[in-house]
């Protein structure tokens, strides 16, 4: 008989187990009901070429149960999202996924796509018996073809349909645009804090554990927010160098004995073309409005006094080739990468810039270098023929007419599959191995070259396409870097940006003499 209890207990013991402790009510009370979705693009407002469906479903688009079986493996936002909910909510919160929809960086987003999962998250809420919460992870520098800032209208829906009680909580990437919309319409704005993006997960995860202590009544956050008129400042905005280390290392110490629940510090994505654009800093406190307001104030200060500090320099095409090849040391033990800054997809470019091809071709050609080109229609002829076949082809120069050119470009077909770039052919000419594909390739991480049969350690010069990510995921193979500069869409010079719609004056464009934006 004994056996039999024992025997039960542990069925019984393994049933409950098999639930999150998200998913179980507190003795005697139902659990509170939090909505979470994620829709994260990042746009850049001068590329000629919309974001699509397509360009969504080759990162993440998922719906319900589909996107909380995913999160816990992609480790990100969401992720940080459900185990805040499971420690913080001790099962008094039960978090119910609505979509998760993830591109890489580009253009404006197809308008009605964009119509259609700000539909899905609006339904979800009506179609809901309960809400208590929501919590909505996205970019914030976000475009959509025909309307300026499009998570402020998705958080002016929402906001209605909740109405005024019900807790919002977002986060945002380092590079958001905060807008009056956002802020008028959230309870709580949380950024990432640091730049090459690491703490995905961390930040899902503290805005996860204000939301539910908010939803629960344990905390009642009140959030102030500076908007500044300041578009640069700091070189490349890296976390843990200077002038920003000072910056971010101030964030976590207001937490930790500021008093705040809550600091963020946006360095705005500067390839936005809308009426707001501009830095940002938020702070949060549990019902101290003054306190919130001086310690934003606070960072805003520190962010307007390194202003100055000027962008890193950079070298032309040419300049980089001839770098490159005197590193013979750097070569020899790891690979020389080139950061083409000019053509950066990660910031929304068409990723289909020619200049450093160029320069490889007429000075570089001897050396093993991988670099990729977006380019649907060469991708398609060079798919109908062989591996082992020559072929010729006008690469480049189909999409950003302004900057690029077409080039012609001759060799032979090494490698060809479906990838999630759409269909991959690399094509080489003596050293040069020009990965070609449908979709662009931000090569943030070695893993997008070594899936496409192609050995970091086996390069001399590897090209990438994002400005930050590569500076920590390639420190394995990285021995030298060359910021490469050349015509394109993502100019890190204001100056050299055709902006028509951003609030004026603003610093460096105009001689401003304080951060504080005037009435």
């Amino acid at each position: 008989m004994n056996h039999f209890r024992i025997l039960g207990a542990a069925c019984l013991a393994l049933a409950l187990g098999s639930c999150s402790p998200a998913d179980r009510p507190a003795p005697g009370t139902d659990p509170k009901i939090v909505l979470y979705a994620e829709f994260m693009h990042e746009v850049n407002s001068f590329s000629p070429i919309l974001t699509t469906e397509r360009d969504f479903r080759a990162m993440a688009l998922r719906y319900g149960a589909e996107v909380a079986a995913a999160a816990p493996g992609e480790k990100t936002q969401l992720a940080g999202f459900l185990k805040a909910v499971e420690k913080s909510g001790a099962g008094a919160v039960k978090a119910v996924p609505v979509l998760q929809a993830k591109s890489m960086s580009g253009g404006p987003v197809d308008r009605a796509f964009y119509e259609r999962i700000k539909k899905e998250i609006l339904d979800a809420v009506k179609a809901a018996d309960r809400v208590d919460g929501v919590y909505l992870s996205l970019h914030g520098a976000m475009g959509v073809d025909g309307i300026f800032d499009p998570e402020g209208d998705i958080l002016v829906d929402l906001r209605t349909l909740l109405g005024p009680e019900v807790p919002v909580a977002v986060s945002f990437d380092l590079h958001a645009n905060v807008t009056k919309r956002r802020v008028e319409n959230t309870d709580i704005i949380v950024g990432y804090r640091t730049n090459p993006h690491r703490d995905h997960f961390d930040t899902g995860r503290r805005t996860g554990d204000l939301l539910v202590r908010t939803v629960l009544g344990r905390i009642d956050p009140v959030m102030r927010v500076n908007k500044m008129a300041l578009l640069k400042g700091g070189g490349m905005n890296v976390d843990f160098l200077p002038p920003f280390r000072k910056i971010f290392s101030a964030l976590k110490r207001m937490e930790r004995k500021g008093g705040a629940l809550s600091v963020s510090f946006f360095p705005v994505h500067i390839w936005i073309d809308e009426p707001e654009l501009g830095y940002s800093t938020v702070a949060i406190t549990d019902g101290d409005p003054d306190r919130a307001a001086a310690l934003a104030d606070e960072i805003s200060d520190m962010a307007w006094a390194v202003r100055d500090v000027p962008q890193p320099a950079g070298a032309t095409p040419e300049e980089a080739v001839d770098l490159a090849r005197k590193a013979g040391l750097a070569r020899a033990l790891g690979t020389v990468v080139f950061c083409d800054v000019s053509d950066a997809v990660g910031t929304g470019t068409p990723g289909e810039s020619v200049w450093i091809l160029k320069a490889l071709l007429e000075r570089g050609s001897d050396l093993v270098s991988y670099l990729s080109i977006r380019d649907e229609k060469a991708a398609a002829l060079a798919w109908d023929r062989k591996v082992g076949d020559e072929v010729t082809l006008s690469v480049g120069g189909k999409i950003d007419l302004l900057y690029n050119r077409p080039l012609e470009y001759s060799g032979i077909v090494e490698w060809k599959a479906e990838t999630s770039f759409g269909k991959t052919v690399i094509v080489r000419r003596d050293g040069i191995r020009l990965v070609i594909s449908e979709l662009p390739m931000a090569s943030r991480t070695p893993k997008e070259f070594k899936s496409l049969g192609l050995d970091p350690w086996k390069a001399d010069i590897v090209v990438v396409k994002n400005l930050f990510p590569f500076r920590y995921n390639f420190l394995l193979y990285n021995r030298k870097t060359v910021n490469v500069m050349s015509p394109g869409l993502s100019n890190t010079d204001v100056f050299g940006l055709k902006y028509r719609n951003i609030p004026r004056p603003i610093y460096p464009l105009d001689k401003v003499e304080d951060w504080r934006i005037e009435p």
